[in-house]
């Protein structure tokens, strides 16, 4: 298994030097790929703000990505989670914070539209502070 990182996938879903996207595109199909939470997070990031993607484009890109037999990440529910609660809106970090932090009964934050989007979507209670 080898792991990639955030350049690898931003390629792999923009195509935007072929060069790249086609050593992109090889390395997936050729292995078993392992993407670090880290590199999710940052991913998103750079396809929001440096390409303009909308909500439901990087989660349709996500949903592609992670649904290949050979990908894997830390979590797969947690993953899951943190795509369905950003298509609902809320912000992808967000999200994954919250669907990694499960298996606590509490989640801690000053963002108050964070805690009313929250409300209703995990086990957690997400409390304001």
């Amino acid at each position: 298994m080898v792991a990639i990182d955030t350049n690898i996938i931003v390629r792999f879903f923009t195509r935007d030097d072929e060069s790249q996207y086609e050593a992109a595109f090889q390395l997936i199909k050729m292995n078993e790929i392992f993407i670090p939470n880290t590199v999710i997070l940052e991913t998103e990031w750079v396809l929001r703000f440096a390409y303009e993607f909308k909500p439901s484009e990087i989660c349709d890109a996500f949903t592609k990505l992670f649904g290949l037999k050979n990908v894997h990440v830390s979590d797969p529910h947690a993953m899951l989670h943190s795509i369905e609660w950003h298509r609902q809106g809320v912000d992808f970090s967000d999200a994954m914070h919250l669907a990694l932090g499960e298996q606590s009964s509490r989640f801690f934050t000053f963002d108050k539209s964070f805690v009313k989007k929250a409300d209703s979507l995990s086990t957690i209670v997400v409390t304001g502070l």
